[in-house]
């Protein structure tokens, strides 16, 4: 590659990290920019042909349409929540668990994301729970940021274990059952000693930057309880990937920590005894207190229970909903007669599960036309921002993905910057492997995507350096996971659906240090099992 062609490459990643990152501009200003640039770059130095670049913006068009549904049910829910007056239940109800903000997260934002995650994927785990912590009373970055964060060591399992069964088994050829399962094990393995300390840092992150007293210290007060919790998910996990193998350790991993972490808190263990929150919680405490509570808080909970019961049964092969799901799916083929197809799933989409529980929550709790009126209009409103960054960003994604179509005889955009990568830390590729696996991630939004697209190479290369290819291909799983915290699509998303559109570089800044720790520490050890 030139020098030019090399820029070409990285220009998706080096935008996003200037406009968004650097000069702080808003998604709907630094996104269009981006695939103005990378499109011009594709065009004059990729050589990627017209046709190929205007076929690869209507994919990435069809694709934004169904992550705007995904978040407009999102915030559809909440709206119909808020207005019930649901949220305020559940929030009371928490505060007779634990009014520690510290102990709130570790349950909420690291354990609550997980199982979501395990159960639907496609970014419904900072979709639901960044506004319900909004909702509880979390400022909307410390939501969002924390959110991200979470959403990481769950991923490897994440929708039932698609990201190893058809990232990994689709990216590496011929790969079997039992290999899948050793390399799910062996990932998890590494994962509690690496992803249990994520809640840790998330108190720290949540005390120093979004608490009265700006305090690492008040942080560090409650790591036995985060460190706790952690281990509540990562052990479970690996037991489960051993004994079940990758469809559900983060489902069953989540929903164990959720029963320990909540019993620990009610009985005190390991929880300060100093309550630490926001300035004006007690205010709302007493304000939630005094207010008579209408709706009991099982009533209160049961959209939320509702949501996820539908995601498992949609998403589990032996039942026969995910078939007929799948199959309403609307496809496009051979876009302006190129090899670019997509196909946008309507049905099977969370987005779909949450605007019918929406609907079922107005009836369930006796919602007004009028209200449900508002409820949706409000919604509809709040949507226009993150049409404009998605309609951007999704399009840049696949002129990078699908630039293997170039008259200049090279290979796609991602495959090779991983293969430069390659080359130039092949001395220390157990460093590196999880960093490509994390740039996939970023680019890609999606940790699957990454996996197809980078598990053949990260063989490849163990097998050339004899390194343990379990371990490597452990790392490109574990790097996918630490990506999806700096996805520029999520983060977009995130951001919408608690009406932070113009943050996305901020919040960036926020979760790329949690990133860059996973990735170290997990290339770390690697670096001596491989």
């Amino acid at each position: 590659m030139t020098f030019l062609q090399t820029l070409t490459a990285f220009m998706p990643v080096l935008a996003v990290l200037i406009l968004l990152v650097v000069m702080r501009m808003p998604a709907t200003k630094a996104m269009p920019l981006s695939l103005l640039v990378t499109a011009v770059s594709a065009y004059w130095f990729w050589q990627v042909p017209t046709i190929q670049i205007a076929a690869s913006v209507i994919e990435g068009w069809i694709i934004s349409l169904t992550i705007v549904w995904i978040v407009f049910g999102a915030i559809l829910l909440l709206n119909t929540l808020q207005g019930s007056g649901a949220v305020n239940v559940i929030r009371t109800g928490f505060t007779r668990i634990t009014a520690d903000r510290r102990i709130q997260i570790v349950i909420i934002g690291w354990l609550f994301v997980s199982f979501l995650e395990g159960a639907s994927g496609f970014g419904t785990p900072a979709a639901i729970v960044a506004p319900l912590l909004v909702a509880l009373g979390f400022p909307a970055l410390a939501a969002v940021v924390l959110a991200l964060i979470a959403d990481s060591s769950a991923v490897s399992f994440g929708a039932v274990g698609t990201p190893v069964i058809v990232g990994i088994g689709n990216g590496v050829e011929g790969i079997g059952p039992e290999a899948l399962q050793a390399i799910s094990v062996q990932a998890v393995a590494i994962d509690i000693a690496v992803a249990s300390f994520i809640p840790v840092i998330m108190v720290i992150i949540l005390t120093r930057f979004f608490g009265p007293n700006k305090s690492i210290k008040d942080g560090m007060a409650a790591w036995p309880f985060a460190l706790f919790g952690g281990l509540a998910f990562t052990v479970p996990a690996w037991a489960v990937a051993n004994l079940l193998g990758p469809e559900f350790p983060s489902i069953f991993g989540a929903l164990i920590g959720l029963v320990l972490t909540t019993a620990a808190a009610k009985v005190g263990f390991l929880v300060p005894k100093k309550v630490w929150g926001f300035e004006g919680d007690e205010e709302l405490n007493h304000s939630n207190a005094v207010k008579p509570q209408r709706m009991s808080l099982w009533l209160a909970w049961l959209p939320y229970l509702l949501v996820v019961a539908l995601l498992v049964i949609t998403r589990l092969d032996f039942l026969p909903f995910k078939a007929w799901l799948v199959g309403t799916a609307v496809t496009v083929s051979n876009i302006f007669g190129t090899n670019v197809s997509t196909s946008a799933h309507t049905l099977y989409l969370p987005g779909t599960v949450f605007v019918l529980v929406a609907l079922i929550s107005a009836i369930l709790h006796r919602k007004s036309k009028v209200q449900v009126k508002t409820a949706w209009l409000t919604s509809i409103k709040s949507l226009g921002p993150t049409v404009i960054a998605l309609a951007a960003s999704v399009p840049m994604v696949r002129i990078f993905l699908n630039s293997g179509v170039n008259t200049a005889d090279l290979t796609s955009m991602p495959l090779a910057l991983a293969g430069a990568a390659a080359e130039a830390f092949s001395s220390y590729w157990p460093f590196a492997a999880p960093l490509v696996g994390a740039l996939g991630s970023f680019i890609a939004g999606s940790a699957t995507f990454s996996n197809m697209m980078f598990a053949g190479l990260q063989q490849s290369t163990a097998i050339e350096l004899g390194l343990d290819q379990n371990v490597i291909l452990a790392m490109q799983l574990l790097g996918a996971n630490a990506g999806n915290m700096i996805c520029v699509v999520n983060v977009v998303a995130a951001a919408s659906v608690v009406n932070l559109v113009g943050k996305e570089g901020e919040i960036i800044r926020f979760t790329l240090v949690p990133m860059l720790y996973y990735c170290f520490m997990a290339g770390l050890i690697a670096y001596f099992i491989a």
